[in-house]
């Protein structure tokens, strides 16, 4: 047994004082979906609902005589070092984007109670880790990194402890997200050649894959801050240290809209609640659908801190992704019967899920823009074809990102 694998162990049992393992479970639906025997390791499912506790803890009962903890976090980070700052009766200074869901916020003091203060600093959490490292060296106390620290590493990888010990042996492969990297190498190292690891990214935070690129951690020139829990943009140096082998072949990319597909799936069929970053292993599944089949897989579902009043954007996002919902701009004619004229293109099941008269485009005309959802995306094509050969004028602006952020 290397060093790393038996710290790895000591952690694991040294966190039971503070909570039970998380479960280890095995889901039929995606068994039966993807032809083989698919696992969740509901990390959801932990005190914070989400596996950064396990890192805060390791790396704050190695400072016995400390009593002031920094961090930064988009949320769960926070939330774990929180949580540990009121058990063990200590001070935490917490630096959390601006732009980091309530419910992490919230939840954040919620945990941490007295025991913590918070900052909402910088758009983005590079930012955001900038301002509290400023912070700490001025004002003193111990800085807990969220990823870029080996014993945080080694406290992530008790994930791997207990899958193994759970499952009795090894899973074939394992998907791993990964936002800073921390958890995804604690895990990858513990388990070494022993298993076949695939890391998952969002592809607007897809900092691994640029690091391997360009074989050294590079900071992406923009982040979509959508998957927040792993919305990073630069992968941490000792993370990359462990994973800078990795096969650009063993690491995948998922668009922010085909995510949000998987939350809501979890959501409907399983009354599983995942944020964002806890559904991207579960949607990578498809990726690898052909080697996959007939083996055993494992799944971390890395969180559950997911703010409901973000589910009407899911939803939309979802429907978009699966071609069930269409934006356009139509260019209607200023004379009675155009509109009628118009919605006689419709099919059965299409319904106009948004109607709003833009402006005059010239003195006959005017912009319209449509949203329309249906149930089939089959049935788009047949309306644009209904529209062309009615002579209408229109853009479809589904998924024009620019046009998107204006008027959607």
């Amino acid at each position: 047994m290397n060093e790393f694998v038996e710290k790895a162990r000591a952690a694991e049992q040294a966190m039971r004082a503070v909570f039970p393992p998380t479960p280890l479970q095995r889901n039929v639906h995606l068994s039966e979906r993807f032809g083989a025997d698919i696992w969740l390791k509901r990390e959801d499912l932990s005190p914070v609902r989400s596996y950064k506790i396990r890192g805060a803890f390791n790396a704050m009962r190695k400072q016995p005589g400390q009593d002031l903890f920094v961090c930064a976090s988009a949320g769960n980070h926070a939330q774990g070092v929180a949580f540990m700052c009121k058990h063990m009766g200590v001070r935490g200074v917490i630096f959390m984007p601006v732009t980091t869901p309530k419910q992490k916020i919230q939840k954040t003091r919620m945990f941490g109670g007295d025991n913590v203060e918070i900052f909402l600093k910088g758009d983005y959490f590079d930012d955001t880790l900038a301002e509290a490292q400023q912070w700490c060296d001025r004002e003193g106390g111990y800085f807990l990194s969220p990823f870029d620290d080996d014993d945080v590493i080694e406290g992530q990888a008790s994930i791997a402890v207990e899958i193994e010990d759970q499952l009795g042996g090894v899973p074939d492969h394992i998907l791993l997200p990964v936002g800073g990297g921390g958890m995804s190498a604690g895990v990858a190292t513990y388990f070494g050649d022993r298993t076949h690891c695939i890391f998952v990214e969002p592809a607007g935070g897809a900092c691994l894959r640029a690091a391997l690129e360009a074989r050294t951690p590079v900071m992406l020139d923009r982040v979509d801050t959508f998957v927040d829990g792993a919305a990073v943009g630069r992968i941490g140096d000792r993370p990359y240290a462990l994973l800078q082998h990795t096969p650009l072949s063993d690491t995948v990319t998922i668009t922010e809209d085909r995510v949000c597909t998987t939350i809501i799936e979890m959501l409907n069929l399983e009354g599983i609640v995942l944020e964002p970053a806890g559904a991207l292993s579960v949607e990578a599944l498809a990726e690898f659908q052909s080697f996959l089949r007939g083996r055993r897989v494992v799944c971390v579902t890395s969180g559950g801190n997911f703010d409901f009043e973000r589910l009407p954007e899911v939803k939309e996002r979802a429907q978009r992704h699966a071609g069930l919902q269409k934006y356009f701009i139509i260019r209607l004619p200023q004379r009675p019967g155009a509109l009628r004229d118009f919605l006689g293109n419709l099919g059965p099941a299409d319904n106009i899920t948004r109607f709003e008269y833009m402006k005059k485009s010239a003195r006959n005309f005017g912009s319209v823009l449509i949203g329309i959802e249906t149930n089939d995306p089959a049935n788009f094509p047949a309306l644009f074809a209904r529209l062309d050969a009615s002579g209408m004028v229109y853009q479809d602006i589904t998924n024009d990102e620019l046009m998107a952020q204006f008027v959607i």
